[in-house]
């Protein structure tokens, strides 16, 4: 007596089949985890040298005075003057700014009156910002008083008058910046180069074709090779989340929780990249043409998406275009709920713009992906 057809067993022998394919690839274990835990590796160790000190300005404060001025022409000091006091507060407790200033209006031959709040969390972000203000301080005095010492050998009095004060707060370390860019670089390059290979192959060497001589669905020949490849990624992103944790002490604020929220976010992250690999492989007319049209999507993202840098080293213009894209959003929700405790409901605003972003990566992907 004949069995009934089961699709879903079909699904099921695609995807165990697709996962044995995956897995003896180089390229794709290079991508998704050797790629990774190099640049892990490497950042962790120098540190985040390439990040600005993100200092907030009080309301209220006196934006025409030297000091200010000069802090505003420093190219590693990025003010921010959009947030509330109590956002401010909040974020300098949680590293996400590592200081705030406030200073009374200028006073010519009068010290400037000024005041710090820094943060243990922001590691030694506070240490570079003293640094940039000894030197500015130093140069308004010499300035000031340098006629009065000339003249009158009377000693030069301080410039400004400085109040210091650190708030406490976990500890912001660059590996709890550069962990969660490292695993949407891992996603976007096996969404992308991984499924427009795979399919523009299968499609090219007729294996597809050979498929619709057989009961099985089409929609199991795509769910099969998804589900290997999202399998694939969730245990290379636990196995990166694990070394990053153990190993150089990225913080899971909420331990296993704040675990099982990062998988999730990387499978909603994978499925998004997972259209783009689908409207390549139905762009690209053979295997050369894919590299040169996946860069196209890959590259931008990986240089401005904050996967190495901080969004907020770049200048506005390019920042407005940074937050257009989806590893931003991605990047940015992973690190919500890795350092900062927050869970999928406190991240709608990056689930919303990547939402937006699949529902409109699958629209292209059904009109270009060709099954022969």
């Amino acid at each position: 007596m004949n069995q009934k057809y089961n699709n879903t067993r079909a699904t099921l022998a695609i995807a165990r089949a697709s996962f044995r394919s995956i897995l003896r690839s180089p390229s794709a274990v290079v991508f998704s985890l050797a790629f990774p835990l190099i640049f892990i590796v490497v950042f962790a160790n120098i540190g985040g040298g390439g990040m600005s000190v993100d200092v907030g300005v009080a309301k209220g404060a006196d934006t025409l005075n030297p000091v200010y001025k000069a802090l505003a022409q420093n190219k590693i000091i990025h003010l921010i003057k959009n947030q509330t006091a109590d956002e401010m507060r909040k974020n300098l407790a949680k590293g996400s700014i590592d200081a705030i200033i406030d200073m009374k209006p200028f006073v010519a031959m009068k010290p400037i009156g000024m005041s710090v709040q820094y943060s243990h969390a922001s590691g030694d972000k506070g240490s570079v910002l003293k640094s940039v203000l000894n030197n500015i301080f130093y140069r308004i005095q010499s300035e000031q008083f340098k006629k009065i010492q000339q003249f009158s050998g009377i000693p030069i009095p301080n410039a400004v008058d400085l109040k210091e004060t650190v708030v406490t707060g976990r500890e912001y370390k660059y590996i709890d910046f550069i962990l969660p860019g490292q695993l949407g670089f891992s996603l976007l390059s096996s969404g992308v180069f991984g499924t427009a290979f795979v399919f523009l192959s299968l499609r090219l060497t007729l294996v597809i074709k050979r498929f619709f001589a057989t009961p099985v669905k089409r929609y199991s020949i795509v769910l099969g090779e998804a589900l290997a490849r999202i399998v694939f990624s969730l245990l290379g992103a636990l196995f990166i989340i694990m070394v990053g944790h153990f190993v150089f002490g990225f913080t899971l604020i909420h331990g296993v929780v704040t675990v099982l929220n990062m998988l999730v976010l990387c499978t909603i992250g994978l499925i998004i990249f997972m259209g783009f690999g689908f409207t390549i492989s139905g762009i690209a007319k053979n295997e050369s043409s894919v590299p040169p049209i996946s860069n196209i999507i890959t590259m931008p993202q990986f240089l401005l998406s904050g996967t190495f840098f901080s969004v907020t080293a770049f200048p506005v213009w390019l920042q407005h275009l940074s937050n257009v894209l989806p590893l931003t959003h991605l990047n940015n929700a992973m690190r919500k709920v890795a350092f900062e405790g927050a869970g999928l409901g406190d991240v709608t605003h990056q689930l919303f713009i990547l939402l937006l972003w699949g529902i409109g990566i699958y629209a292209v992907a059904v009109k270009t992906f060709k099954w022969e």
